[in-house]
């Protein structure tokens, strides 16, 4: 198996007609890293693929693979596999002459193809499979076999575009393991699109997280989760409770928002240090499961009441409106104890500052 290539893209604008799909795309994929793209539909994050793929030309800037600038070069001359939504799965052939077709294009010898398909079927774990049509498969092990047939054509860079969103929330948590485990063992890179922000944290090294054909942010998962960079990724990326208002102290990297439900402190992002000022218009994000009930030990209190509870068996969520009409959530681990109260019972909040992220007023995710 070919190791993986490195990819770049350079100031690359993808526009159709007046519209613009991409906007200044920057972007640098080390060779033999998982790499995703994770948006909201129609954020371009497909639009990209298909252009490292070469079904679809830049209208300006560069795209290289393995440093070589592939202007000019039709996806059938790419080192590149792409798998598709659908997995294009050929039903009238056997899983390992579905496997295998790509040596059957290059006139490879069919007992060369049958050995190479074996080989792929242990690496997906379905060793022995090989007879089987695809439609005598589950969904996860069509899954997989599409994964195979890909890397059976040796691609420096294999191309996945949401290939799990037709499966099942299981199977779907199962063969994120799975295919991160194959790319650990045959060590090329991958670049994965995605709107489903657990397969991008679970998966990727790194993710890039787009909102209207620009990429806001590119980290790894946890950077994504505790420091985002721009208020959409805040909303998008997980679930956040956000206050809007205006920055009335700075100290250090901490700032106090004035906001309908009192003054908060928070510190502030990473990429907002420096930029946010006393009198700026700003948000502050809480995650769920820092909020706590005991309203003790620190500045950051909010009264809310109860209005409704959600139970998940880990956890219950509790979904609960200020004073000033603000909706709060907070998430709690499931310890056997009582529950948070009926719908109607007043509660003072909490969360600690270190725990808040503040970042400059912004547009926030939709969905």
């Amino acid at each position: 198996m070919s190791a993986g290539v490195g990819v770049d893209l350079k100031d690359v604008w993808i526009r159709f007609g007046e519209f613009v799909a991409v906007r200044e795309a920057n972007v640098a994929i080390e060779g033999g890293e998982f790499f995703s793209f994770l948006g909201p539909s129609g954020c371009g994050k497909t639009t990209i693929l298909r252009a490292v793929s070469g079904f679809l030309d830049p209208s300006e800037g560069t795209i290289s693979i393995g440093g070589a600038n592939m202007a000019g070069i039709g996806p059938n001359k790419r080192p590149t596999a792409l798998i598709f939504q659908n997995l294009a799965l050929f039903p009238l052939m056997t899983v390992w002459e579905n496997i295998a077709f790509a040596m059957e294009v290059q006139g490879a010898g069919k007992k060369e193809r049958r050995r190479r398909a074996d080989e792929l079927l242990e690496l997906i774990a379905l060793p022995g499979q090989g007879e089987k049509m695809v439609s005598e498969l589950s969904g996860g092990q069509r899954q997989r076999v599409a994964i195979a047939r890909a890397l059976c054509a040796q691609p420096d860079v294999l191309l996945l575009d949401e290939p799990l969103s037709a499966l099942d929330l299981k199977l779907r948590q199962h063969m994120r393991s799975e295919l991160r485990a194959i790319q650990r063992q045959v060590g090329i890179t991958f670049i994965y699109i995605t709107h489903d922000q657990g397969e991008a944290l679970t998966m990727s090294d790194h993710v890039a997280v787009m909102k209207a054909g620009v990429i806001e942010q590119i980290s790894d998962g946890q950077t994504i989760y505790d420091d985002p960079s721009t208020a959409f990724v805040a909303s998008f990326v997980g679930e956040n409770n956000a206050f809007a208002g205006k920055v009335s102290a700075i100290s250090k990297n901490q700032a106090t928002i004035d906001t309908s439900v009192g003054k908060l402190r928070g510190r502030i992002a990473t990429a907002a240090r420096g930029t946010i000022n006393k009198g700026d218009e700003a948000m502050i994000f809480v995650r769920p499961e820092a909020v706590s009930m005991s309203g003790t030990g620190t500045s950051n209190k909010i009264k809310a009441r109860v209005r409704t509870e959600e139970f998940e068996g880990a956890v219950y969520n509790v979904f609960l409106n200020t004073e000033s009409g603000e909706a709060v959530k907070l998430s709690a681990v499931n310890q056997g104890g009582a529950r948070a109260g009926s719908p109607g019972t007043e509660m003072t909040l909490s969360f600690n500052a270190a725990q808040a992220v503040v970042l400059p007023r912004g547009e926030l995710a939709s969905e």
